[in-house]
């Protein structure tokens, strides 16, 4: 069964820095687009970032110029750097994968406190 693992959420401060790791099972992980989603409370899932296999790379525009998406291949992994959060930041972020369906993964749960 595939598997989309997430890792690196906590707590932090406003202005702070959190990188988030989404690992996968499956080899075709790593050659398809990533994406990470977050979802705050009363709130619907908005997309955050999206890299593709060419490593292109689109943020939505309340991240733009904070967060970084990248990939390790050779690892299985896709990265989310996050600095300068804000309070605003704060949601459950859960990856997300397409290959023939959709893979989620559990989420990991950013907190910035002001």
């Amino acid at each position: 069964q595939v598997q989309l693992v997430e890792s690196g959420g906590g707590l932090v401060q406003t202005g702070g820095s959190l990188r988030l790791s989404c690992t996968a099972s499956e080899i075709w992980f790593s050659f398809g687009a990533v994406d990470w989603y977050r979802q705050a409370p009363g709130q619907r899932r908005e997309l955050v970032a999206t890299i593709n296999s060419g490593e292109d790379t689109y943020y939505t525009d309340s991240v733009k110029g904070r967060f970084t998406i990248s990939r390790d291949n050779a690892a299985n992994t896709v990265f989310l750097q996050m600095d300068r959060l804000k309070s605003e930041d704060t949601a459950v972020y859960y990856c997300h994968a397409w290959h023939v369906v959709d893979y989620w993964g559990q989420g990991t749960q950013v907190t910035v406190s002001s």
